[in-house]
């Protein structure tokens, strides 16, 4: 499955494409329709798999070092490349305020800290 996947990234030669028809093998059910891919699964297979890599290690460059065989520029220069081609998610500030609430209502921090912190979120949006 693998292959054939990144049979298909390769043929779009990096081109956007849409997926028409989903059918999940197991029970016969099929859907049809548009479906655009995540991020993720655009980048070429190479790459899926030094992410997946990536996030199994914890983040860790050092694990990455050890398990490719390169150094740490060169691990750096690969997750630069790679991050340049993802778009990432904007973070939603009214979960955030509700994360500094939850933290005061926890007694994790004071109410000045808490106001100070919503301070800050409203000047940097």
């Amino acid at each position: 499955m693998a292959q054939e996947w990144d049979m298909l990234v390769n043929l779009a030669g990096g081109r956007p494409f849409v997926i028409e028809r989903v059918r999940l093998p197991e029970t016969g059910v099929a859907i049809e329709g548009e479906f655009t891919l995540p991020p993720l699964a655009a980048l070429p297979m190479d790459e899926q798999v030094f992410v997946a890599a990536f996030v199994r290690s914890h983040g860790s460059i050092k694990a990455m070092e050890e398990h490719f065989g390169v150094s740490y520029p060169t691990i750096k220069s690969r997750l630069n490349r790679i991050a340049d081609k993802l778009t990432f998610v904007a973070i939603d500030t009214v979960s955030s305020t509700q994360t500094v609430i939850d933290r005061l209502e926890r007694g994790e921090i004071t109410v000045e800290e808490a106001l100070g912190q919503l301070h800050e979120r409203g000047q940097n949006e």
